[in-house]
């Protein structure tokens, strides 16, 4: 499940890093604010791909970090009101997102 999860957000960061440039130039929004928003979910992207994917951590960091990955693609499917293919793709990821968490919980290896 760690791998699953891990590998899910950092293939969103790319897809947060890439929807910056589309939020400035389609959809007209700040510089600063769509650098800034898209770097903080991209941050936190990492830093929770880092914590759900870390070897030998405890069940109460794993399940934390497994909520805030929830929360975070909530945050990356409400980005769909500036640049509305966020919805989409959102949507995809939080697919992908839950579905490693299922998989990874029904074949884990002891």
């Amino acid at each position: 499940m760690r791998r699953l999860c891990a590998t899910v957000l950092i293939f969103e960061v790319v897809v947060i890093g890439l929807a910056i440039p589309v939020a400035i130039t389609i959809a007209h929004a700040s510089p600063a604010a769509a650098g800034v928003t898209g770097g903080i979910l991209a941050a936190a992207a990492l830093v929770i791909a880092a914590l759900v994917g870390r070897p030998g951590q405890g069940w109460a960091l794993q399940g934390w970090a497994l909520v805030a990955g929830t929360v975070l693609q909530v945050a990356v499917i409400a980005t769909g009101v500036v640049v509305p293919a966020m919805y989409a793709l959102g949507v995809i990821f939080a697919a992908l997102w839950l579905t490693a968490i299922w998989l990874g919980r029904r074949y884990q290896v002891p």
